[in-house]
């Protein structure tokens, strides 16, 4: 039975429980997380907590843990799960409150919850077919740069591309191709790296952000500008990468092949230098 982290106790998943007046269970009012383990070393751990202290600071949470105290919590859940390479997921909601009411309560106490799950990390082997997508009109609120458990449209949107027998909506907001239902989204132009720049309309992905460094480091041409919807077209290759994804090589959008139809060259070099990261993590010469 896993052991999961509920308000400073460890205990068996089956065992955790919350009030039914938790306002992340009535309001979806919370933020999480979703921070890789390889070798059962917390990946990009630093970066991790900066994003959920940011989403925090954006819906008026106070932290309530330090971030040695959140270190501490994640390294046990980690040692008390099975698998070297696991998925944590951590959840900070504003917690119970007296009645149902849509303005915060006086005194609010959050409620913190973390879990993990092994997991059989994608690797090289995944592009050899690659992944199909969709185009889908992005239906979802203004502030998509906040990691919010309100994921309903985030659902339906990914619930479409599946019902479509693909593995992924692209989202397209005001002609722009922004990100995926659950994914960042990278496109080659010319050898050249591209993906949209941070913002409201798409969350600032961890994965992301070690893409570009492995790019810069690596003399890979890359940069952040918008990408029209007739770009995503026309593009030689399309990425999307997220935590548990990695780099998923994308190789038919809407019925159409993207480049040849098959992973490019760009993404060869680049899940390449990901997976020697990865290992430099196990090793650990690498956070």
């Amino acid at each position: 039975m896993p052991t999961v982290y509920l308000n400073g106790s460890y205990l068996p998943e089956e065992e955790a429980l919350i009030p039914v007046m938790d306002r992340g269970f009535l309001f979806g009012d919370g933020v999480y997380e979703v921070i890789p383990v390889y070798g059962r070393r917390l990946f990009r751990l630093a970066q991790h907590l900066q994003r959920l202290q940011n989403s925090l600071d954006a819906i008026r949470i106070v932290n309530p843990l330090q971030e040695s105290a959140w270190t501490e919590v994640l390294e046990e859940i980690v040692c008390r799960n099975d698998g070297d390479d696991q998925a944590v997921y951590l959840q900070v909601t504003r917690g119970p409150a007296a009645r149902r009411d849509h303005s915060f309560p006086d005194q609010p106490q959050p409620t913190v919850f973390v879990m993990s799950t092994p997991v059989t990390t994608a690797g090289t082997e995944t592009g050899t077919a690659g992944i199909t997508a969709i185009t889908l009109p992005d239906t979802r609120w203004q502030f998509c740069n906040i990691k919010a458990i309100t994921l309903l449209p985030n659902v339906l949107l990914r619930q479409q591309a599946v019902d479509a027998g693909t593995a992924e909506a692209i989202l397209i907001r005001d002609g722009l191709a922004t990100e995926g239902a659950a994914s960042n989204l990278f496109i080659t132009r010319d050898g050249s790296l591209i993906t949209p720049p941070n913002g409201p309309t798409l969350l600032p992905g961890i994965t992301r952000d070690l893409i570009l460094e492995l790019a810069r480091k690596n003399d890979i041409p890359c940069r952040e500008e918008d990408i029209p919807q007739p770009e995503l077209r026309d593009a030689d290759e399309v990425w999307l990468t997220s935590s548990t994804r990695e780099i998923s090589p994308v190789t038919r959008i809407d019925d159409r092949p993207v480049g040849d139809g098959n992973p490019g060259p760009v993404w060869r070099r680049m899940i390449d230098l990901y997976q020697e990261y990865k290992e430099a993590v196990r090793r650990g010469e690498a956070v």
